[in-house]
């Protein structure tokens, strides 16, 4: 049996469309449903903390208003199909290195603003029918036997009304995850099963607690279509649900760099594709996000369908390399591959001489540069998040080249997660990132390359100049040379990012520590770019009783029609709590505009939303005073604002709890 393989959660938070997603994952919920499946156990949803993280492809944002709005849009078109769905990791599971031990250290007012507020919005917003407690221990304690998480925030602040489970594990504290609020214990060894009936036997477990778990259980089962007798067909309609995938792909790839508009090309151009992901395309990342496709389209097919003339020498060069490096590793077909994942190809070096010959020969040069990493593993700094010196020198020769003929260079990243950018994208004219884009998305691409789609997405979190520029670069295992299993300390002092990891960056993530303390960035949050040209205007904002209300009118003064993110960031009054510069509040995408058409968007935010976590208090607080609203295209290109008062200060107390342990 076959799955379609669709867009990557970064690319979907690329598109800023919680409407398109919504339709997406309702033909993905329908391959749930026909395959006799009752919960897929998505979305993984954990921000996006560090560019290393090995499964961020699965995830959506570093920032969690756009990551909880997202997570909801796909559990609410799962379940329209009465499938359910399992919010996840949580919380706090942003490393993959010793994943299962990890202790998250971190303070209760970046775990509330940063870590759980997206968990928070996918509950209230999309009643997820479970939820998935994560391997890592967060503050001293295992989240899966942590109550405070588990029952008093989750269920008691939040009203979570479904089901929480465990991941695929079996740790010795069953009796403590049961009595915190996890109802079912994953994969159910029975080793569990007799701890758990012990439990009861001894006074361990309560009465109480025992008929709580049972009734969230039966309440789950009553809902599920195996339970109801659905008489499932085994035959989704994947050729349909492939048209979606390339839809989404379209609606969300990231136009990074048009210089001199060399996008779009012609269509019709003889072309040197280069690198070994042009025949290696990555559709999504490894571990259990992946699944088994039918297909995956390359770039080399894609570019072809779409009317481009390849060079015949670099396309049999890169097909018999991949060819070689299948054979010498055994992956045959039904032979080494699943769907886990497989390896990804390094790239190969081709001679400065044949690239010179290739520039004479060719209209333009495009070359992709891919990466893929998945579960179980994070990424390195070197030759993955930097590039690899045999990228570099194709980068260089093929820049030097083709421009000395006059010719345009484009770069593909059909990457997974972000790499640096900032050391060489001044050797090219332009970069399309279509990140991991399912298995039609280099049908996609080449239809941005070729203008047939006008690029419409945004970036979901910061590209830096500098891996170290991340503050949490300071505490991440971003070599993996002390990666283990972990906590069996054995004498020895726990290891710093691999038993423990401190989150001394706080509430400084992603875009809050890069536009507050005035840090270079390659590509700032929210970043793209289109072939069309948008202009803000009409901005009206004005307090209301629970927050405030804010439109502006956006106008396609472009030749072409297209799409705009619109990005409201909110700059708070000074006083009380240090704050951020500026935090997203709102989003919205136009309707596709024609060459002068106008459309206005229209946001409404309430006061809780503005409310920043006060410690001391155990409360989330929004301040009397003066806030400005900014609609921007990215942080750093605010266009047009307005402003709004709060008259008086406004408190919504909560639980003392998640401390980190003294």
């Amino acid at each position: 049996y076959y799955c379609t393989g669709f867009p990557v959660g970064t690319l979907l938070a690329s598109s800023w469309d919680l409407a398109m997603v919504e339709d997406m994952t309702r033909a993905m919920g329908n391959e749930v449903l026909e395959y006799g499946v009752d919960v897929l156990l998505a979305p993984g949803m954990n921000i996006h903390r560090n560019p290393l993280c090995g499964r961020n492809f699965e995830y959506f944002s570093e920032d969690p208003l756009l990551s909880g709005k997202m997570a909801a849009a796909y559990v609410r078109g799962i379940q329209s199909n009465g499938v359910g769905t399992s919010i996840k990791h949580y919380a706090a599971n942003n490393q993959e290195t010793n994943r299962n031990e990890n202790d998250a250290r971190i303070s209760r007012r970046a775990l509330r603003e940063i870590y759980l507020k997206n968990f928070e919005i996918a509950v209230k917003e999309s009643a997820p029918w479970t939820v998935m407690s994560s391997y890592n221990q967060l503050n001293g304690e295992y989240t899966q036997q942590k109550y405070d998480l588990l029952t008093t925030v989750l269920r008691d602040e939040w009203g979570f009304q479904g089901i929480v489970m465990t991941d695929w594990g079996n740790k010795a504290g069953t009796v403590k995850s049961m009595k915190a609020g996890n109802d079912l214990m994953e994969p159910g060894n029975q080793n569990e099963i007799d701890r758990i009936i012990a439990g009861v036997k001894d006074g361990a477990i309560s009465r109480e607690e025992l008929d709580r778990n049972v009734r969230n259980m039966l309440e789950y089962i009553v809902r599920t279509p195996h339970f109801n007798g659905y008489k499932y067909s085994d035959r989704p309609d994947l050729k349909a649900h492939a048209a979606v995938a390339r839809k989404a792909a379209e609606e969300s790839i990231v136009l990074l760099r048009n210089e001199q508009e060399a996008l779009p090309l012609k269509g019709n151009e003889k072309v040197a594709l280069y690198g070994v992901s042009s025949v290696d395309f990555v559709a999504g990342g490894t571990g259990s996000g992946n699944v088994n496709k039918a297909y995956v389209v390359n770039m080399e097919e894609a570019m072809e369908a779409a009317g481009f003339t390849l060079d015949a020498s670099l396309k049999t060069f890169y097909r018999q390399h991949k060819a070689y490096d299948q054979a010498t590793r055994g992956l045959t077909a039904g032979n080494g591959w699943s769907t886990w994942g497989g390896t990804k190809l390094a790239e190969t070096a081709i001679p400065a001489a044949a690239i010179e010959m290739e520039a004479k020969a060719n209209d333009v040069a495009v070359v992709v540069l891919g990466r893929n990493a998945g579960e179980g593993a994070d990424r390195r700094q070197m030759d993955d998040f930097e590039l690899t010196q045999v990228e570099r020198e194709l980068l260089q020769n093929v820049s030097t080249s083709f421009r000395a003929q006059g010719k345009k260079v484009i770069v593909v990243l059909n990457i997974g997660g972000v790499i640096e950018t900032a050391s060489w994208k001044a050797l090219v004219d332009a970069i399309v990132l279509p990140w991991s884009p399912g298995q039609e998305g280099a049908h996609a691409v080449a239809d941005v390359l070729t203008g047939k789609v006008n690029p419409s997405g945004k970036l979901p979190m910061t590209f830096p100049v500098n891996f170290m520029d991340h503050l949490s670069s300071a505490n991440f295992p971003y070599n993996n040379a002390n990666a283990g299993r972990g906590n069996l300390f054995r004498g020895r002092e726990p290891r710093k990012d691999v038993d423990y990891t401190d989150y001394a960056e706080g509430i400084w993530v992603g875009y809050r520590h890069f536009q507050t303390h005035g840090v270079e960035v390659s590509y700032p949050f929210g970043h793209g770019l289109s072939y069309s040209c948008f202009v803000y205007s009409n901005p009206v904002v004005k307090a209301t009783a629970g927050g405030f209300e804010a439109s502006v009118t956006v106008t396609n003064q472009g030749r072409v029609a297209g799409k705009e993110v619109v990005e409201v960031y909110v700059h708070a009054p000074e006083g009380g709590l240090e704050k951020p510069d500026q935090e997203l509040k709102a989003f919205g995408k136009t309707k596709l505009l024609a060459p002068g058409e106008s459309q206005t968007l229209t946001f409404q935010v309430d006061a809780y939303s503005l409310a920043s976590f006060n410690e001391a208090a155990s409360a989330w607080e929004t301040a009397a005073g003066v806030y400005t609203v900014n609609f921007g295209a990215s942080i750093q290109d605010l266009r047009r604002s307005g402003s709004f008062k709060v008259k008086k200060a406004l408190s919504w107390p909560v639980h003392d709890v998640l401390a980190p342990a003294e």
